[in-house]
């Protein structure tokens, strides 16, 4: 995966994670965000997708995500709770990434803003959720 595309991950979860704790409006978050940004250095295309995705797909996310939880979503904790819809939300609408690769970039995700073990929540849940609605990919 383009390093630019991961970057736009990174800079997706830190809006996420912003609009999930403030419940501002996500359009000024993308504003705000993009204000103090070097927009060349990742792709700003997939950014908007992502960001403008997750709240739009935001019930259907957390409804396809609950199964694979051990917990309700809102008993996740903050940041992987931004990660997995992430996740979640390119693994049904982006069917042109690889599973593997989403899984992986959500897992170093969780390594750099997660909680110590994190990852591991992360990598089970978006695993589980790979099998449910990627099984054509992984057969």
């Amino acid at each position: 995966m383009s390093h630019k595309k991961s970057q736009a991950r990174h800079h997706a979860v830190q809006a996420l994670y912003q609009w999930q704790m403030t419940g501002q409006d996500i359009r000024d978050i993308h504003d705000q965000f993009l204000s103090g940004q070097d927009t060349a250095s990742f792709e700003l295309k997939y950014f908007d997708r992502l960001l403008r995705g997750v709240p739009t797909h935001l019930g259907e996310l957390d409804e396809q995500l609950g199964p694979c939880l051990d917990r309700s979503i809102e008993s996740v904790d903050p940041v992987e709770r931004a990660i997995l819809r992430l996740g979640a939300f390119e693994l049904i609408h982006q069917p042109d990434i690889p599973y593997r690769v989403i899984i992986n970039e959500s897992v170093e995700l969780a390594k750099v803003f997660g909680a110590e073990q994190g990852h591991r929540y992360v990598n089970g849940v978006l695993d589980q959720l790979a099998r449910k609605v990627r099984t054509a990919e992984i057969k």
